[in-house]
């Protein structure tokens, strides 16, 4: 899938438009430490990977900052345990 991922700093938030629906992974900073608060794909998009590409380019942006991230959300939490090369960057 081809996903075209935005990211809103002033809205502590990456986000794709999927058939027409907003998916989003926001985030909060403290410092230096991304908090992943909350990720969220309509029920009808979800299995598409979507909420993975999100995760994927929050965490890259935070590894492009120097930022360690406390995964608040419970997805987020998961998707750093099946990728633990996402693990150096726990706060």
């Amino acid at each position: 899938m081809d996903l075209h991922i935005e990211h809103h700093p002033e809205q502590g938030r990456f986000q794709a438009v999927v058939d027409g629906r907003l998916c989003v992974a926001d985030y909060r900073l403290d410092g230096h430490t991304m908090r992943m608060t909350h990720t969220g794909v309509a029920p009808e998009l979800q299995g598409r990977g979507i909420a993975a590409a999100l995760v994927q380019a929050a965490l890259d942006h935070a590894r492009a900052e120097g930022y360690k991230v406390q995964p608040l959300c419970s997805y987020v939490q998961v998707y750093m345990r099946r990728h633990p090369e996402t693990l150096a960057l726990l706060a």
